[in-house]
């Protein structure tokens, strides 16, 4: 069964859409009247070549770029992010390239990074004292349930490999979130088995009930855990297409223009 879609064969309610999205830098427009759509309980993967859009569209949603035109809704609801905060605010949690972790900081610390935990009390409040115990066992607590193997919380991010300091980025965003999840190329300059491993913890976060919007240039990666794929294209929605009726070379072919969506058959469309 499609993870987007209900027991009854309908589709799951939309949790967050985009509606005819602009975004001009200058004379450069790079996001034409965008359209998106993000139902419950899927991963959504978002492709396109460079300068496609799709990272101007991304940012739009996670409320790190503010559009000229359209809407967005969340939960039925339109929206006004004015900050990444906003969307934060919103249940919205984004997991970028970079990471944003600090290396010299525990996990635990990492985990509630600017969502400090105050000790209870006046002076607890007053004196701004971590409670470091609860948020060694909330992140204890956390990570089990997203089956994330790490040794110790108390260990510092710096020394961990590669795929377990995303698998920390990763674990932080799903902790917070309440809507979505954006995650921009998690897997970029993993080797193969860490690859997998945060590949699989995002298939985790999806069966928590998050649904997960995937950035990738990684088209394997892209394949082994999308519900849906959106190809961007000249600042546009191209397509949304279903990984298990399309081949990977339509998709790359509607993604570079060398296909039109009228060439795909009908059953490659979600």
């Amino acid at each position: 069964m499609n993870a987007q879609l209900q027991p009854q064969g309908q589709p799951s309610p939309l949790v967050m859409q985009a509606k005819g999205i602009v975004k001009r830098f200058g004379q450069v427009t790079a996001l034409d009247g965008s359209d998106f759509e993000l139902r419950a309980g899927e991963i959504m993967a978002v492709i396109g070549d460079n300068g496609a859009g799709k990272s101007s569209l991304i940012k739009c949603l996670a409320g790190a770029s503010i559009p000229d035109e359209g809407e967005i809704y969340l939960d039925d609801q339109r929206v006004f992010f004015k900050s990444p905060i906003d969307a934060r605010r919103a249940g919205i949690e984004t997991v970028y390239q970079d990471l944003a972790v600090a290396p010299a900081m525990s996990i635990a610390e990492n985990l509630f990074l600017g969502r400090e935990i105050l000790k209870p009390g006046f002076i607890g409040q007053l004196l701004q004292l971590l409670d470091k115990k609860e948020m060694l066992n909330q992140a204890i607590a956390r990570m089990n349930d997203l089956k994330v193997g790490i040794r110790s919380m108390t260990q510092a991010v710096e020394t961990l490999s590669g795929g377990q300091r995303q698998c920390v980025a990763v674990a932080r965003a799903a902790a917070f979130a309440q809507h979505v999840v954006i995650m921009d190329e998690p897997t970029a300059a993993l080797g193969v088995k860490e690859g997998n491993m945060v590949l699989e913890l995002i298939r985790r976060v999806r069966d928590k009930g998050l649904p997960v919007i995937l950035i990738s240039h990684n088209m394997p990666h892209v394949f082994e855990v999308a519900d849906r794929i959106h190809i961007q294209r000249l600042g546009k929605r191209a397509a949304v297409v279903n990984p298990k009726t399309i081949s990977m070379s339509d998709t790359v072919a509607v993604m570079t223009g060398a296909k039109t969506v009228d060439e795909l058959p009908a059953e490659a469309l979600a």
